[in-house]
């Protein structure tokens, strides 16, 4: 489980702060391609990773009926992500139908799921980009799923967006799209961010002040003591 004091600084740092700090511990694949939230100027989006994964539909195993029961993965997946959990969805790049629409976001919601990621459809799009619920999509797409998805198993590695994805990864979006931070190196992931997004700050303070990147970003010795100053008396 990931901390409260690692929720909370992942819920204030970037995906390009991650990224960065990701591939400095040997990780290139970690941001979902294709995939960008409905809505824009939200909170981050922070969350365990609770999977669906969908195949091609078949016309004899993918009609309306198949919702009629408790059983289908795409409902089951619904009623059971934890709270504090992320939905995503693998529909293999997809987006040509919905992989969930509003009522299936709401319930979600309603639940205490921390968001919602596809890398296929949503419909009623418009609708969940107004909801409280941060959801990130390939695109909006009106048709059902079961015109092309077939929903499959429930929290299994996927891969998503190209980046694979396995329960419990902690999930983070923000304006930009979503990252995927593998689980085991989570809470060092946030430890860093916090130095990473101060740095950062200190720079842009610079830079904006008429200093040059070169020895500023990345720093020398000079520009480290500077750093060191700066964050002391930024408390």
């Amino acid at each position: 489980m990931l901390s409260d004091t690692a929720r909370a600084i992942l819920a204030k740092s970037s995906t390009a702060t991650l990224t960065t700090i990701l591939f400095k511990k040997g990780l290139r694949n970690v941001y979902l391609q294709g995939v960008q939230p409905l809505a824009r100027g939200r909170p981050n989006m922070v969350g365990e990773a609770f999977t669906l994964r969908y195949i091609p539909a078949r016309e004899d195993l993918d009609h309306i009926g198949v919702f009629a029961g408790t059983a289908h993965p795409q409902r089951r997946a619904v009623e059971d992500i934890p709270a504090g959990h992320v939905l995503v969805m693998d529909c293999r790049g997809d987006a040509s139908a919905a992989s969930a629409g509003s009522i299936l976001v709401t319930r979600m919601m309603v639940r205490g799921a921390a968001g919602v990621v596809t890398d296929g459809g949503l419909r009623d799009s418009y609708e969940i980009a107004d909801m409280a619920i941060p959801c990130y999509t390939r695109a909006p797409s009106a048709p059902t799923n079961l015109i092309k998805h077939h929903a499959v198993d429930i929290n299994v590695a996927i891969g998503c967006g190209g980046v694979p994805i396995y329960p419990g990864d902690i999930m983070v979006g923000d304006g930009e799209g979503v990252v995927c931070i593998p689980a085991e190196l989570a809470e060092a992931v946030a430890a860093e961010a916090v130095d990473q997004e101060a740095f950062e700050r200190f720079v842009i303070e610079r830079v904006r002040g008429g200093q040059g990147i070169f020895g500023l970003y990345p720093p020398n010795d000079a520009t480290k003591a500077d750093y060191a100053a700066w964050r002391a008396s930024q408390g």
